[in-house]
């Protein structure tokens, strides 16, 4: 709406001022000076409530997240703390922002139960256990480590003392409150643990000696938990599950994983401190690195008593906001950001020195990847560098130039593509270019994630091309040319159902020219619908080749004319030269000769042509196009033409090529058609190893993923090709479940057969002389149950001592038989090294 104060001459919806009543006037220049004055203090919520209406207000705060690259987001769900009277049980749901202080927190306690600061105190009660009493600080909530609903309870002291440190009974359990106030440390429990580090005799760890649980570093510790007696630790030693604090199985999944891989578990338990990074930029000041650590320890240590990792999470959330919260993740992302979260706290480089990239310039492959293997470990080296990251070599090639690039880049995980699982039904029209047959719809059934010479190889199949030809793919819109498909990996997916695409069969000769025919025609021959008289564009386009070197209107029309040649009518052909079906017998066209000897269709037009042309100057009406699409000239048998790769002619049929030629050939193409699922059985699995291999295959970069060519000094859509140099102790295989684009998301339920024991990779290893083993033994999967919508994760983890596999669903912990960890819901797979 316009609001305007001056004339009545205005566009239709503005309301003029002076026409309308005193006190309508008013009102509206009551609300224009309130919404300015709004505007100027930042109430934008004032101006559109009072301009679009609405419900009742819901203030929200805008806070901010992270400590390394804040983001701004809109807090919609404050949260909700369960206040606990001690005195009487009494319950009440306070809510605050996660950012306010627990200064605020003790003020809105007194206010609303009438107390003194000083006579109160409240304890972090997680899990109806006092874990920590919360000091009064600036400190906020968040970093507290408070969740969402979960109890915080309150202790008023009584001449001068509080009930927890009296040893009374608390009325809201009837459990006798300890001296300390508080469960004993986990701190009094891993003295031993130095102990039950020993079973993973088979690891390295950087550092000797007990871990030293009085440290300072080590101040922000987990949930306490009564201490276990050492008979209990060694029946339930890292089978403790972890608590669900609300959609965070994708974490505990992972946390499951690496908490039972053997040299993490070494590193942790032993005293690590003097590797802590804390003036790391790209690090988290060290925090990320105790708070895993601790949590580690408390799962080595608690037996099979569950345990709530809210410290970690806390640290999580403020260095990756984006986990935060109590959304569903992936544990995968979640894997990536921890491991690179260890490996920059536990950085030993304390100053990373800069190093200046050679080229590759055609040197060995194996003096380039040294070069960058130790450049790399001159800026990064911790624990997860050393067992968790391998190098891969990757070859660039420019498309245009030809230029390569190889470089040696290093890898904490791979990312598989699975091998699709449906087909796909593709109908291409297959177009003669030397004029020896009519077009022919092709149906072929290709993989749905294959690439176009998957589908040219295909077609080429079913139209029985011959060893001297090649088909040259096109996708046609507005009866033009839109694009020639002539990059061999371009993915099929680019290719919609609705699309229509067409082959032309060209000889595979060097240096023939290429010569495109569009169609022009008047209305009164081809559809009721068009006025007669008005031009339009007809059916599609043809492609033919041009062999001469001297190229004139004559050989333009000599060309059209053999391309043409199937379409002519059955009025003008010799009844041996046609079957049925008004369509040429191929074998008859291509012989040269019919059935009783006569000359074939394709010389007889020849002939004819040969007479036409010394009486007249062209058999068709054509144009010369230029590359803009526009009509640039009128070929004449006199005319002549430049050399060049390709040629577009525009032919403009006449009430003569009517008659004389069929069109309908050139109208009705069919569309690609829609996909078929054909889902694949277990007995049909996916192996890793077809996974590797699509991972490893050449595929071009994507449109978005430009590579700037130091040969062409522009951005090119280069091949990509990579190969594995060197292999981790610790290898982590990712399978690409879920899919993601403009249109729609999917995941991918396919059982893949992975190996247990005996996976081989040596046949996949560039550097030949490197003595590793590269036989790897499963021990650890992160599973995904469901689908995008909701699902549920969970982990197999397998004890290496016991030789027994273990599934861990959250809190739940249970023995699982090794032939039943093979499962269509494997997402990612954790192996180790074996020696050998």
């Amino acid at each position: 709406m316009t609001i305007v104060d001056s004339s009545c001459m205005m566009e239709s919806g503005a309301i003029c001022l002076p026409c309308l009543p005193e006190e309508e006037r008013r009102i509206i220049k009551e609300l224009i000076d309130k919404s300015e004055a709004a505007l100027a203090q930042g109430n934008l919520y004032f101006v559109v409530s009072n301009r679009y209406k609405g419900g009742p207000e819901l203030p929200r705060k805008l806070i901010s997240q992270g400590l390394r690259g804040k983001t701004f987001a809109v807090e919609v769900y404050p949260l909700r703390l369960n206040l606990i009277d001690s005195r009487n049980g009494n319950q009440s749901v306070l809510r605050f922002s996660k950012q306010a202080s627990i200064r605020e927190l003790y003020e809105k306690v007194c206010a609303l139960l009438g107390l003194l600061q000083e006579k109160i105190r409240i304890w972090d009660y997680f899990n109806k256990h006092r874990n920590s009493v919360l000091e009064v600080s600036d400190k906020s909530l968040q970093e507290a480590n408070l969740e969402m609903d979960q109890d915080i309870l309150l202790e008023v002291s009584h001449y001068g003392s509080f009930p927890s440190e009296l040893g009374v009974v608390s009325p809201e359990n009837g459990l006798a409150l300890g001296t300390n106030g508080a469960s004993t440390s986990i701190l009094t429990a891993t003295s031993d643990l130095n102990v039950s580090s020993s079973q993973f005799k088979g690891t390295n760890s950087s550092k000797g000696g007990c871990f030293n649980p009085l440290s300072s570093r080590f101040k922000d510790m987990e949930d306490g938990h009564a201490s276990v007696t050492a008979k209990k630790k060694e029946e339930g030693l890292g089978l403790a599950g972890l608590q669900n604090l609300g959609n965070t199985c994708f974490m505990n999944s992972a946390l499951q994983c690496l908490a039972h891989t053997p040299p993490i578990v070494e590193y942790f338990l032993q005293d690590y401190t003097d590797d802590i990074n804390t003036k790391n930029p790209l690090g988290m000041h060290g925090e990320l690195a105790i708070a895993f650590g601790d949590l580690l320890r408390k799962l080595w240590s608690s037996g099979r008593n569950a345990v709530a990792p809210r410290v970690f999470k806390g640290k999580l959330g403020r260095f990756a906001p984006q986990f935060s919260g109590y959304n569903q993740h992936d544990s995968q992302e979640l894997l990536a950001f921890l491991l690179d979260g260890l490996h920059e706290d536990l950085n030993r480089v304390k100053q990373k020195p800069y190093i200046d990239a050679k080229d590759y310039d055609g040197r060995p492959d194996k003096e380039v990847a040294e070069e960058c293997w130790k450049n790399h470990k001159a800026r990064n080296d911790s624990i997860i560098v050393d067992i968790c990251q391998g190098q891969y070599k990757s070859t660039l090639v420019c498309p245009d130039c030809g230029k390569i690039s190889i470089t040696f880049d290093p890898f904490m995980y791979l990312s598989l593509p699975l091998p699709s699982i449906v087909t796909r039904t593709m109908t291409v029209t297959v177009f003669y270019s030397d004029g020896s047959g009519l077009p022919m719809p092709y149906t072929v059934t290709v993989t749905k994630s294959g690439c176009l010479s998957d589908l040219i190889q295909a077609l080429a199949s079913a139209c029985c091309l011959t060893c001297d030809e090649r088909l040259l793919l096109a996708e046609v819109y507005g009866h033009k040319i839109y694009q020639y498909l002539e990059n061999l990996l371009t993915p099929l997916s680019n290719i919609k159902n609705e699309d229509r695409i067409v082959a032309y069969r060209l000889p595979k000769l060097a240096g023939l020219t290429r010569l495109e025919i569009i169609h022009q025609y008047k209305g009164n021959y081809v559809s009721d619908s068009l006025r007669s008289g008005e031009r339009k564009l007809l059916g599609f386009p043809l492609v033919t080749y041009i062999e001469e070197d001297c190229l004139c209107g004559a050989v333009i029309d000599r060309c059209v004319t053999r391309v043409l040649s199937p379409l002519k009518k059955s009025t003008y052909l010799t009844k041996s030269t046609c079957n049925k079906d008004n369509a040429f017998l191929p074998s008859e066209i291509n012989s040269g000769m019919d059935s009783l000897g006569t000359q074939t269709i394709n010389q007889s037009i020849v002939d004819e042509k040969d007479d036409e042309m010394s009486n007249s100057d062209l058999t068709f009406h054509l144009c010369l196009v230029d590359s803009g699409g526009k009509i640039s000239s009128q070929l004449k048998a006199d005319t002549l033409v430049k050399l060049s790769q390709s040629i577009k002619v525009l032919l403009d049929w006449s009430d003569k090529e009517h008659e004389l030629y069929d069109a309908t050939y050139l109208e009705h193409i069919p569309e690609v058609k829609a996909a078929v699922v054909m889902k694949k059985t277990r007995q049909e699995a996916i192996s890793l190893s077809s996974c590797l291999e699509a991972f490893l295959k050449e595929e071009p970069l994507g449109p978005d993923d430009m590579w700037y060519c130091p040969g062409c000094k522009e951005h090119r859509q280069a091949t990509k090709k990579l190969d594995l140099w060197r292999l981790p102790e610790i290898l982590v295989f990712h399978l690409k479940r879920f899919s993601y684009n403009r249109y729609m998301k999917n995941k991918l339920d396919a059982f893949v057969n992975f190996p247990i024991h005996n996976l081989d990779l040596s046949k996949y290893i560039g550097d030949v002389s490197n003595q590793n083993s590269n036989v790897y033994e499963l021990y650890a999967i992160s599973n995904h149950y469901g689908g995008l919508g909701g699902g549920h994760y969970t982990a197999m983890v397998k004890l290496i001592e016991e030789n027994k596999w273990y599934h861990f669903d959250d809190s739940h912990v249970s023995s699982i038989n090794e032939a039943d960890i093979k499962t269509s819901a494997a997402y990612v797979l954790f192996y180790r090294r074996v020696q050998v």
